[in-house]
């Protein structure tokens, strides 16, 4: 795909640089080394949770039976049995969900430290830029799947109710499953949300800024406002469109580009969709109502539910009415 960074121009307008970023075949600099190793170990993971959500079917029908057969002990072992091993699953998920917010950490804390701004870091970092966007796709994909599957928070549910009953009657609990209160609490203020691995990020990242009140808020948010303009660009040029590989980096991008935003308006004072952001909303939403609907919906989705300020009074009824 040519550069992996290459500068484009510059909109005085939007005050937003844009750049194309080759999400293919950054490879890490040896400066990038020690950060990059970090954040891939916990990268290497997100397939495989990934892949274990989608396969993720839930014990609803042994969960009923046991609730109709309040009495019936075989029931409700097996109710349990089956139950256990998706407690597990969904304790890991949870757990990689703190690792991940540590990788965000580490790369906001690269690709915003003085003395190099963050569009010049974008320019030296771009196996960094990649991990991050790798993290959004990754984000927005799990989030869409725990959308789709109210089995997850049924299964955990039942597990909270008959965990101490079910000891009591000496039913076997397996070291993974075996989740104490405090981290009961947790799990299920994690999987309440809608996007809890968004809603994680987004946390992650205001809570990097509040650490960091020597580092200029505006340099986490011109990092974040740089990547959303470099996909908005990327996707909407078709001379670099045709670059890409296959479907799976143009929905790559997208994901990336509306993750951006996302913790953008969590974290920007003011948000994404006032007049002074730096990034172009109605560009944005529009490249993405340009695509094939079955691929969008759950980013415009995001749009709408997900960030604080669309139904701010700064924000234009234009935009409002383009994500109705």
């Amino acid at each position: 795909m040519g550069n992996l960074l290459k500068v484009l121009s510059y909109n005085d307008l939007e005050q937003c640089p844009t750049f194309f970023l080759d999400f293919e075949h950054a490879q890490p600099t040896e400066a990038e080394t020690a950060v990059w190793n970090q954040v891939n170990s916990v990268l290497e993971e997100a397939q495989g949770v990934l892949a274990e959500l989608q396969s993720y079917r839930g014990a609803g029908q042994e969960i009923r039976q046991a609730i109709q057969n309040p009495l019936d002990l075989h029931l409700q072992e097996e109710a349990w049995r089956s139950v256990c091993p998706l407690v597990a699953k969904l304790k890991r998920f949870y757990e990689f969900s703190l690792r991940l917010e540590n990788a965000l950490h580490s790369l906001l804390e690269a690709l915003t430290s003085p003395p190099f701004a963050p569009t010049q870091h974008l320019e030296r970092e771009q196996a960094l830029a990649k991990q991050f966007a790798e993290i959004l796709h990754f984000t927005l994909s799990f989030d869409e799947l725990k959308m789709t599957n109210p089995a997850i928070q049924n299964d955990f549910s039942y597990y909270r109710r008959t965990v101490s009953r079910n000891r009591l009657n000496n039913f076997q609990v397996d070291p993974e499953c075996d989740v104490n209160n405090e981290m009961a609490n947790r799990m299920s203020l994690f999987y309440a949300d809608a996007t809890p691995m968004l809603k994680t990020l987004s946390n992650a990242t205001t809570k990097f800024v509040s650490e960091n009140k020597s580092l200029p808020i505006e340099d986490t948010t011109d990092c974040l406002s740089t990547m959303a303009c470099v996909c908005r660009v990327m996707l909407e040029t078709p001379g670099y469109r045709s670059r890409f590989t296959s479907t799976e980096t143009l929905l790559f991008c997208m994901r990336v580009m509306v993750g951006v935003i996302i913790l953008y308006d969590h974290v920007h004072p003011v948000g994404a969709f006032a007049k002074t952001s730096k990034i172009d909303m109605k560009g944005c939403i529009k490249v993405l109502k340009d695509q094939p609907s079955t691929s969008t919906e759950g980013l415009l989705n995001a749009l709408r539910y997900t960030t604080r300020h669309l139904h701010d009074e700064t924000t234009s009824k234009q935009i409002r009415a383009m994500l109705q």
